[in-house]
């Protein structure tokens, strides 16, 4: 999918990319308050500092401002989970710090996750779609990590279910924010990564029959 090609009178991409940066970080706390509906593009540009005048300048619409925040939460998230994993550990050692560092990531950056996913469905479908298809390839990286392990002989698992498997693990690092009104009233991000952990690699202990 290709992406999206926003608009910007000012042709200094240095300063262009500044500019938006700023829109974003901006436009994420609106959003987050208000909502993509809620929220204006005169107000995003005020919370950056600039004119309304100014701001169009760097974008063609106020979905480019909600395309430009999906795109930059994504590229974030990957930025800091490659910082976070430990290249030097290998086999289960090396899945569980994969996972770990993916859950305080999304810890990290909780409001702006929660924006993503929220208002992601207000875009157009083929800015949608390219933003949809980011996730894939973290879903991707996940089954890769899986293989891995099953290569190594220390996990067991279908090729049916690594697809899935992989989804629960996205999932798990999504709750931590989705459901932090509530989680996060009975866990620590170090005991929600520790029980996440352990469910998601032993599942449940089944006792007797079911």
């Amino acid at each position: 999918m290709k992406k999206k090609q926003v608009p910007s009178i000012v042709k200094d991409q240095k300063l262009v990319n500044k500019r938006r940066q700023q829109i974003v970080k901006a436009a994420v706390e609106l959003l987050h308050d208000k909502g993509y509906h809620g929220t204006t593009t005169r107000e995003v540009a005020q919370a950056a500092g600039f004119s309304i005048g100014t701001l169009y300048e760097y974008i063609g619409s106020k979905e480019d401002i909600l395309y430009l925040v999906c795109d930059a939460v994504y590229d974030e998230v990957m930025m800091k989970w490659e910082r976070l994993k430990d290249e030097q550990l290998q086999g289960l050692d090396r899945l569980k710090q994969v996972i770990d560092s993916y859950i305080r990531v999304v810890d990290d950056m909780q409001n702006e996750v929660l924006v993503m996913y929220q208002e992601s469905k207000s875009l157009t479908k083929d800015a949608l779609n390219y933003v949809l298809e980011k996730e894939l390839k973290m879903k991707t990286m996940f089954e890769q990590e899986l293989k891995a392990c099953i290569d190594a002989g220390v996990i067991s698992l279908h090729e049916e279910e690594l697809s899935l498997a992989s989804h629960n693990i996205l999932v798990a690092g999504h709750m931590w924010t989705f459901r932090r009104w509530a989680i996060q009233k009975d866990y620590t991000i170090e005991e929600y990564c520790n029980y996440q952990l352990t469910q998601l690699l032993r599942g449940f202990r089944v006792v007797g029959t079911v």
